[in-house]
């Protein structure tokens, strides 16, 4: 005899769909234009921060950089979702969620640039830097997350990474981890369809990535990442339910990777441009202006103006970053040890010339 021991589903939630005209009832802070309107913001602003970088890295003045162009609804949606006393573990691509929560054009453009003072933000000082390791950071968050529950602290993760990181051993020992002990974590997955070259379909048989939550024994949900209202509201309900005791969440934000991996990459070498063209219609900046728009909140005055803003705003970082004297050599010995091994000792001495 068999019978069922257990159901499980996954739902997806869009509050607005491409063209811009809502799905439905929104939740009660999409009701205040104003609220949407500063998540516009966020999103032109991450454009332009991410516009002004890839053009540093093509005039050889930046590194490697990971565009975010296209995904901007997902990194500014969970970010507006959290507290500032909330921690945020980063992958590579969220710029934008950093930029809300008060790290600078300047700091991010000096990590990009090689120089990990970039990573000692002034603020917000717990969250965690750019991590580049795939999935590496995720059993990192589920540890921030215990160390708050065993403290009797009221305040949560957010543990950002992408699509290919689901398929890594760190996410998926994180994810019981945070099941077991019934952590405050939330985990959101931006499903940017292409894991460096790797497809979606290819790097994974299933259904969907929020699922990859229920056998780790938390819920998943799955929400549109192109419509930042989504997002912000799923974020928000599961952190919610974190900070009440109910554990963690997966919310896999399904968007699209319009640009490159990173600045090393040719997406053209595995993919074309009639699998890319359909998803430019989908994207998130001209959804919400849409919407924005119907409301009477927003003019093409009021967009001329953001848009010198933020030109502004990166031109004096650009110039800012390329003014910062270099790091000497001797920097690349410092912050590893709290006594130097004699043989970096050595080495320390001979690069700064100290040697006796």
């Amino acid at each position: 005899m068999e019978t069922v021991v257990a159901r499980f589903e996954i739902r997806h939630r869009r509050h607005l769909g491409p063209d811009g005209v809502p799905a439905g009832d929104l939740p009660a802070f999409a009701r205040d234009p104003a609220e949407l309107v500063a998540l516009y913001r966020g999103m032109v602003r991450t454009r332009a921060f991410d516009q002004k970088a890839v053009a540093l890295q093509r005039t050889g003045r930046l590194g490697t950089y990971a565009s975010s162009l296209g995904q901007e609804a997902v990194a500014v949606g969970l970010a507006a979702a959290m507290r500032p006393d909330d921690v945020f573990v980063p992958a590579f691509r969220e710029h934008g969620a950093q930029l809300w929560r008060g790290v600078t054009m300047r700091e991010l453009l000096l990590y990009w640039g090689g120089d990990e003072r970039g990573s000692n933000f002034a603020g917000p000082r717990q969250d965690f830097p750019v991590n580049v390791p795939v999935g590496s950071q995720a059993p990192h968050a589920a540890g921030v997350a215990l160390a708050m529950r065993l403290h009797g602290e009221d305040r949560a993760v957010v543990c950002a990474f992408g699509d290919g990181a689901t398929s890594k051993g760190d996410v998926a020992e994180a994810l019981v981890f945070a099941g077991v002990w019934s952590l405050p974590v939330v985990f959101v997955v931006n499903n940017n369809q292409w894991a460096i070259s790797v497809p979606r379909r290819a790097q994974t048989a299933a259904e969907t990535l929020a699922q990859k939550a229920i056998a780790a024994g938390i819920p998943g949900m799955q929400v549109d990442g192109n419509d930042v209202i989504a997002v912000r509201d799923a974020v928000a309900e599961a952190l919610a339910r974190a900070r009440s005791g109910g554990g963690a969440t997966v919310v896999e934000a399904v968007t699209y990777r319009l640009g490159d991996h990173t600045t090393a990459d040719d997406a053209r070498r595995y993919r074309d441009d009639a699998e890319v063209s359909p998803h430019w219609r989908e994207e998130p900046l001209p959804r919400l202006r849409t919407y924005l728009t119907s409301l009477g909140a927003w003019t093409k005055a009021q967009e001329d103006a953001l848009l010198a803003q933020c030109r502004a705003e990166v031109d004096q970082a650009e110039a800012d970053y390329l003014a910062t004297p270099p790091q000497d050599l001797a920097s690349i010995f410092d912050h590893t040890f709290a006594v130097l091994p004699a043989e970096l000792a050595r080495q320390k001495a001979e690069a700064t010339g100290d040697e006796p």
